[in-house]
């Protein structure tokens, strides 16, 4: 009777746990179960998956419409999914198996790829993965996932996934035949679009119909009118059909050029044949339905010449003739005239300003007071942040700030001002480079390339600020229309400085330290500020030995740094 009632007792614990099991089963959702087959592969490796997780891959194929394989594979690539850059390695190492093994799946793999699930990169000899975000994004929230549906789009949203394409393109994650194949499709599934209607009754072949698409995408998504060959070449495998097309498009025999669909810029009033843009006849039939806005960056990074504070800046006798110059030039009503004239002369009508001086001598300040002078805004570029961004990034970052300068411009009663504050990292003697040399020595190449060519087709105001000019290359000097040397002020500029910073500073005292220190502008400013904190912490105001001792602390404490013009870090 014991025996039997511990047997029930036994019974009913199982059946308990059961349940519960199946309850908790039935709590999980999608992120869950693909949690647990990972672990399970993770744990017994993956020829024994269908041993232990059997109730969870029959979720997952179901959910996913995959087979259970597939189910596996992508527990094992979503476990990854913080990385852009996963290797096979990476999975085999979580599947328990070989590298070799983890070869035998490379045909599904691709299924997943196929299916959208994973993103796969081929760059020479090496293979990446990743985990798109909005797969990750549609498995948190929807508890499954389907490819976005890409019918009866807006317009928007149509550029939108276009400009998606390009970027996979780019990164490698789509074959050309693959590109033409799906952007055909979205074409075909939004004729109800203007844009679609018209690029398809140009009936063109597959090349050119590809590369119209990028010239409408960088023109409709970019603002971009300076379309130069690094943002073309990406898109061919087979470099010799890239240098065919490149051939043609800058000897003008390529139908779309002949066809009057892609135009040249301008070029010092010579026509450009390695700088190319949509035409205005193409603009007009195939983007007129959308509305091209200017890039938020822009506002982001705008100084309004009303908000800058009147400073009155000290330059030697030299320097205070050519910035007043500059000032008369950019006045607006001359500037008008400026550009006029020019323009009937088929002459480049931007205005490209370089400021070089070592530290503390007034350049940025120099460029604030003329914007404010001349009520132009400014946009401010950092180009440290430009540096710091991934290879192929930096390329982009530059162009989008250039056509969104570009579109300012025209959208502008009065021009603003494109400021490049420390510009000392992109002015440097270009590189020479071999296939063996870093990607990101190229990368900074193609971005002091990409500089040189909008310096051409400006059409606003550039004003550069470097500390050296040493090593400056020679292609850039012959880009900047005015240049100006800020030396360190000289004693009666210094004298002057002091007067306006400290004007309680006795005369005698001012001329003493003019003509002990040779301070920059920038550390006398130092100075007059310590001496206002300690006003206020201490009540001391221009304690003479004080006001000494800072003096000699800012000439022991400045150095130059005997460094080239460049990326180079």
């Amino acid at each position: 009777m014991e025996m039997k009632t511990s047997a029930q007792k036994a019974n009913k614990t199982k059946a308990r746990k059961k349940i519960e099991k199946a309850k908790s089963f039935k709590e999980m959702d999608i992120l869950d179960h693909l949690e647990t087959i990972y672990k399970i592969t993770n744990e017994h490796g993956i020829d024994n998956y269908h041993q232990h997780g059997k109730p969870y891959l029959n979720y997952i194929t179901k959910k996913l419409s995959i087979n259970p394989i597939h189910a596996v594979l992508f527990s094992l690539f979503l476990e990854k999914s913080d990385s852009n850059c996963i290797e096979i390695s990476d999975i085999a190492q979580s599947a328990k198996c070989s590298q070799i093994k983890m070869i035998k799946f490379i045909n599904e793999i691709e299924e997943l790829e196929k299916k959208k699930l994973i993103r796969c990169s081929r760059q020479r000899n090496e293979v990446y993965y990743r985990v798109p975000f909005e797969v990750k994004e549609s498995l948190r929230k929807y508890n499954e996932y389907h490819p976005v549906t890409k019918e009866n789009l807006s317009i928007e949203k149509f550029f939108t996934i276009l400009e998606e394409l390009f970027e996979e393109r780019g990164n490698n994650e789509l074959t050309l035949d693959t590109l033409i194949s799906e952007i055909q499709n979205l074409i075909d599934q939004n004729m109800h679009l203007e844009f679609c209607k018209k690029i398809s009754s140009y009936a063109l072949n597959e090349y050119d119909f590809i590369l119209l698409v990028l010239f409408c995408h960088l023109s409709g998504n970019n603002n971009d009118d300076n379309i130069i060959e690094h943002q073309i070449e990406f898109l061919y495998e087979d470099k010799s059909i890239f240098k065919e097309i490149k051939r043609s498009l800058s000897i003008g025999c390529h139908s779309l050029v002949e066809n009057k669909y892609i135009a040249y810029n301008n070029d010092n009033g010579f026509v450009n044949n390695e700088s190319w843009k949509l035409s205005d006849i193409a603009k007009k039939e195939l983007l007129s339905e959308l509305n091209v806005k200017v890039n938020q960056s822009y506002k982001k990074n705008l100084i309004l010449h009303d908000t800058i504070k009147p400073k009155k800046m000290f330059y030697n006798s030299r320097e205070t003739k050519e910035i007043e110059t500059l000032i008369s030039l950019l006045s607006e009503e001359h500037y008008r005239k400026i550009q006029e004239r020019l323009d009937i002369k088929g002459m480049r009508k931007g205005f490209a300003c370089l400021f070089s001086g070592s530290p503390g001598t007034g350049k940025t300040e120099t460029a604030y007071q003329i914007a404010r002078q001349t009520k132009r805004n400014i946009f401010m570029v950092d180009l440290s942040q430009i540096k710091s961004m991934w290879v192929g990034e930096s390329e982009k970052k530059i162009k989008e700030i250039f056509n969104t300068y570009r579109h300012a411009v025209d959208n502008s009663t009065i021009a603003p001002i494109l400021l490049f504050n420390e510009a000392d990292g992109i002015i440097g003697k270009r590189k020479e480079f071999s296939s063996t040399s870093r990607a990101v020595d190229q990368m900074e190449n193609t971005v002091q390339k990409i500089i040189l060519q909008e310096m051409e087709t400006l059409s606003g105001i550039l004003i550069a600020t470097t500390n050296l000019t040493q090593n400056m290359d020679s292609a850039f000097e012959r880009r900047f229309l005015y240049k100006i040397t800020f030396d360190r002020p000289g004693i009666e500029s210094r004298k002057g400085i002091w007067n306006a910073l400290l004007p309680d500073l006795p005369e005698e005292r001012a001329v003493e330290l003019s003509v002990k220190f040779d301070l920059s502008g920038g550390q006398i400013e130092n100075i007059a500020r310590k001496i206002e904190v300690d006003a206020i912490i201490s009540g001391d105001n221009l304690a003479a030995d004080t006001l000494l001792q800072y003096c000699k602390d800012e000439v022991q404490n400045s150095f130059t740094t005997s460094k080239s013009i460049g990326f180079s870090a």
